[in-house]
């Protein structure tokens, strides 16, 4: 079956940097886009970035845009999301997903959570002073 193992959040200082893994088995991950969400107290949950099964498209949401890195290694079905310039409203709970539903390059980061199938259990980042 379809496992998410998210790893790699904690306490982080503000300006500060961590880097998120999500270990990915039980599917053919090279064929699946990947999404990290993330989802702060009290809030919805919300696309953070996205990358399609081949490398060749990624999406930012703009509150993170040129601060984090979303990357995958086929090889090792595992998804990263590098991140700097740490601010305190980063502090959420973080979940890598993906989705059995069709979709192209154009509009996997466009499917609403709802429609991503498979999520980990999550890793929390925490950003403060």
């Amino acid at each position: 079956q379809v496992q998410l193992m998210e790893s790699g959040g904690g306490l982080a200082q503000p300006g500060g940097s961590l880097r998120l893994s999500c270990a990915a088995s039980g599917f053919t991950f090279s064929n699946y886009a990947m999404m990290w969400a993330r989802q702060a107290p009290g809030k919805w949950i919300e696309w953070v970035s996205g990358i399609y099964s081949d490398d060749s498209n990624t999406y930012y949401a703009d509150s993170v845009k040129g601060r984090f890195t979303i990357s995958r290694d086929n090889a090792k079905s595992t998804l990263y999301l590098q991140m700097n310039s740490l601010k305190p409203e980063d502090t959420a709970h973080y979940y890598c997903a993906t989705t059995d539903r069709t979709y192209t390059r154009a509009n996997y980061y466009l499917l609403p959570p709802q429609e991503y199938d498979y999520w980990g259990q999550g890793t929390q980042v925490t950003v403060s002073s």
